[in-house]
């Protein structure tokens, strides 16, 4: 496997140390700019719309997913074993200044979140659960290069189906055998079975799954956290200074420098939130919304939800507990970091923490890969079966694999995803800053946003003529 490793490596240092992290910050920062920095401004708006249903009607009920399913799948696929493991190895290897560059990452990286999600809902299209959709629709359609579509579907089918399904195994098992003493390969068996009863299922079971488990994951871990905060809120002040002069070098006993830490925030701040990389679009474009922007805001929130407030949690309890010093672990760090504030029955929940996150992760990232295969027009059954025995078998593979391979493999995949996206957004960029324009004036006109492609000169938006048609008739009704 040493060639293996040397091959990747390779690629990684070219990929995240002269293009990717360059890229990704030039970019946030032009997007923030164009749409007047939405992220910040629309934060009420966000909120609201996370609680609007689906339906206008009632046979609308059949078609897509609400607003909450798609935040709640696309947040199932950030919200992973990045918050948990992620976070640990980020400060473990860049020193707390990590947690800087993962806020500034996540902060500008929202604008783009935005415009890739709202993209994704003006070129869904229909298909027997709903609508699907995400980067490779609006290649083809927006950019009319449906070879770049497949090259993307290409690279989020392996991945996400693939790769970010071993990363997630191999937590779980990583965590299941340090606070039970399970066989990882007896552990994968189960895990692997549980995860073939759900991805069998379809979008809807997928969409069920994630609706379930990440709203009650998300918020008790929250609170656990906040308890450990509160317990030693007094030194709060001094994390946040450690944090801040470390990611720009004034720290050098506890971390690698400013590189270190910029280097490794930013990576693993991007495999948290995944804003920019293409992945969360495509369950934005499973949504059923009267207008495209109303999926890019709450796409948004999902960033902030996972960075903002789960990674900052994490961190917090590890600089808390200073057991990051001199070590490279990921999931057993977190572990010990809430070992020492709780005791030793915490490193029992944080087991089962990083399953419910890792398996959410695992079903949201299974779907991503299927919607990517039905593109390229491999959506026939003996295709889908292959995938999802591939799936399968990556899993299986993760919960014994070494874990530094399994997470190189996962930044190298991850760079060339979001560098395809990247290029992709910004040349369709003005598209989305158009369509976030209309929802704005019609917003200020005191009307429910509803989406006319011909007001942003578009005329190859399969679903939205109907839409549009469907809204104004269900309006005239009511």
């Amino acid at each position: 496997m040493s060639w293996l490793e040397t091959i990747v490596g390779w690629g990684n240092d070219i990929l995240w140390t002269y293009v990717l992290i360059a890229l990704l910050l030039i970019l946030g920062v032009y997007f923030s700019i164009r749409t007047k920095f939405v992220q910040f401004r629309m934060i009420r708006e966000m909120v609201m719309l996370l609680g609007e249903g689906a339906t206008v009607s009632k046979d609308k009920k059949k078609r897509g997913v609400s607003s909450f399913q798609a935040f709640s799948i696309s947040t199932a696929s950030r919200v992973g074993t990045g918050n948990l493991a992620g976070v640990a190895l980020a400060i473990s290897l860049g020193g707390p200044g990590a947690v800087f560059w993962m806020w500034i990452i996540a902060l500008i990286g929202a604008a783009t979140a935005f415009v890739e999600s709202t993209l994704a809902q003006i070129y869904k299209v229909k298909d027997d659960f709903g609508f699907r959709g995400g980067p490779a629709y609006y290649m083809e359609k927006g950019l009319n290069k449906r070879w770049l579509g497949i090259l993307f579907s290409i690279l989020i089918t392996f991945t996400f189906g693939l790769v970010f399904n071993s990363v997630q195994a191999n937590t779980i098992s990583l965590a299941f055998e340090n606070s039970f003493g399970l066989d990882r390969v007896i552990f994968g068996v189960v895990l692997t079975t549980i995860v073939a009863i759900i991805i069998f299922g379809g979008i809807k079971r997928i969409a069920r799954v994630a609706e379930l488990i990440v709203p009650f994951m998300a918020i008790l871990y929250l609170l656990i956290a906040l308890y450990v905060i509160v317990t030693n809120v007094t030194e709060i002040p001094s994390v946040i200074a450690l944090i801040v002069n470390s990611a720009f070098g004034l720290e050098e006993a506890v971390g690698g420098g400013m590189g270190a830490a910029l280097m490794n925030g930013i990576k693993r701040g991007l495999f948290s939130n995944e804003a920019g990389m293409g992945s969360a679009p495509n369950a934005a474009a499973t949504a059923s919304v009267s207008h495209p922007a109303k999926q890019g805001l709450i796409q948004t929130l999902s960033v902030f939800t996972d960075t903002i407030l789960i990674c900052s949690a994490t961190a917090f309890m590890i600089i808390l507990s200073g057991v990051y010093t001199g070590s490279d672990d990921g999931i057993q760090l977190t572990q010990q970091a809430l070992t020492s504030h709780l005791g030793e029955w915490a490193g029992i929940l944080i087991a089962i923490f990083i399953f419910l996150f890792a398996f959410s992760s695992v079903v949201g990232n299974y779907y991503y890969g299927e919607s990517n295969i039905e593109f390229m027009g491999a959506g026939k059954k003996s295709w889908l079966f292959v995938y999802r025995l591939a799936v399968v078998g990556m899993v299986l593979f993760g919960s014994i694999a070494k874990i530094a391979i399994v997470w190189s493999l996962a930044d190298l995949f991850m760079a060339l995803m979001a560098l395809v996206n990247l290029i992709a957004i910004t040349m369709l960029g003005k598209i989305a800053f158009a369509t976030l324009k209309d929802y704005i004036e019609q917003k200020r006109e005191g009307k429910n946003p509803v989406f006319d492609p011909r007001k942003v000169g578009l005329h190859n938006t399969e679903v939205w003529d109907e839409e549009r048609a469907h809204y104004n008739k269900a309006t005239h009704e009511q």
